[in-house]
């Protein structure tokens, strides 16, 4: 995702997106040599006066590591962006959007390099997949779900969804990068499970916009579904998460939603992968988008919000407003999410506050479960 630095003023206009070379519009500036010494002066001039001899900024450390930045404020980052892996990517970037100019390294982690830069005054955001994942012994499964969100990209552009997302720029698909509209605004949360919930009326809003995609029905062979629950569930009681009743009684239900319309979900509905926009909510990340079954990106949700009663509350309204079978299907998706949560943090090393964590995730699936059974009995 690269929600977490995606930000911008909420007061610039948005400017429509032209590749490059198109007819009757004026090139984008070439790619700048990253190790011309006229670029490097250039870089530096642009820098503020309290930069060092260099062109460091104090707490350019920071900046990589993701805070959220407006879009006015971007400033050049030569160090940032000579590093192996940034120029590596920038070199794939710079085949299919030859006017792309850098600005700044949003991230550089093990699987994703994200970096903000424009193509003529368009400001626009590239995340690649990193030269460490492709070496990586999950390199095939990071490759699909990179592949996916291209696909999915590319699959908006034809059928246009209710909700706000990223406008497809370019992509390539054998390099395994994806290059997008720069939306401004701001993350709903920076933290997986975060402290500080949105407040009522800006969760209100990212509820709409789950909903409007949830009932929106584009064309069934555009998307595929991303989550197998019999082999899920099967995993799960592997390796004694579930046990042979939780296995049973998860099946017990499945069997009765066999017939139960699949709905189109993100499939990884965080908050920090919720952009809080002037225009309103945006998606991004869209990696697990798929069909699922109801309530998936509702459960996602609630999975997370253990510090917000109240919000918990709503979404369980909202997933339980469709009847019995909407009810059976939010409480069969709760039950593997919070599996995969618990499965994610349950790790050796735990600091304090993720074994608070932990124990309200372990909490959170003795109630799922609980639901679940009664469920099953009055089935």
């Amino acid at each position: 995702m690269y929600s977490s630095a995606t930000t911008g003023t909420p007061t610039q206009p948005r400017t429509a997106l032209r590749p490059p070379t198109a007819a009757g519009g004026r090139p984008g500036p070439g790619p700048v040599p990253l190790r011309d010494p006229r670029a490097l002066a250039t870089a530096r001039a642009l820098l503020p006066r309290q930069a060092d001899q260099y062109g460091n900024r104090p707490g350019s450390e920071r900046l990589l590591r993701g805070r959220p930045l407006e879009t006015g404020t971007d400033r050049l980052d030569p160090a940032a962006l000579q590093t192996p892996a940034v120029r590596a990517v920038l070199a794939n970037v710079a085949r299919i959007c030859p006017g792309f100019l850098p600005r700044q390294v949003l991230r550089e982690g093990s699987r994703h390099i994200i970096i903000a830069g424009t193509i003529g005054r368009a400001p626009v955001v590239a995340k690649c997949l990193a030269p460490q994942a492709l070496r990586s012994e999950h390199s095939e499964q990071l490759i699909e779900r990179f592949h996916h969100e291209i696909a999915v990209y590319r699959a908006f552009v034809r059928h246009r969804p209710p909700v706000r997302l990223p406008r497809l720029v370019a992509a390539d698909h054998d390099r395994c990068v994806l290059v997008m509209e720069r939306v401004p605004g701001r993350q709903a949360a920076r933290e997986r499970h975060p402290v500080n919930a949105p407040t009522p009326g800006e969760l209100r809003a990212v509820l709409g916009s789950i909903r409007s995609l949830n009932l929106w029905r584009p064309p069934t062979d555009v998307f595929g579904k991303p989550l197998d629950y019999q082999l899920e569930i099967s995993r799960y009681h592997s390796v004694g998460q579930l046990t042979d009743r939780d296995a049973g009684d998860l099946r017990a239900l499945l069997h009765g939603l066999s017939s139960a319309p699949l709905q189109l979900c993100h499939g990884d509905a965080l908050l920090g992968n919720v952009l809080l926009a002037p225009s309103g909510p945006v998606l991004v990340d869209w990696e697990q988008a798929g069909w699922y079954l109801p309530g998936y990106d509702l459960a996602v949700l609630w999975s997370v919000l253990s510090g917000d009663t109240a919000a918990r509350r709503q979404i369980s309204q909202l997933a339980q407003s469709g009847g019995t079978v909407a009810r059976d299907a939010f409480l069969v998706n709760l039950a593997l999410v919070l599996m995969r949560e618990i499965r994610l943090h349950d790790v050796p090393g735990a600091g304090e506050e993720q074994r608070i964590m932990i124990r309200r995730l372990y909490d959170d699936a003795a109630l799922a479960r609980r639901a679940v059974r009664t469920a099953v009995g009055t089935r």
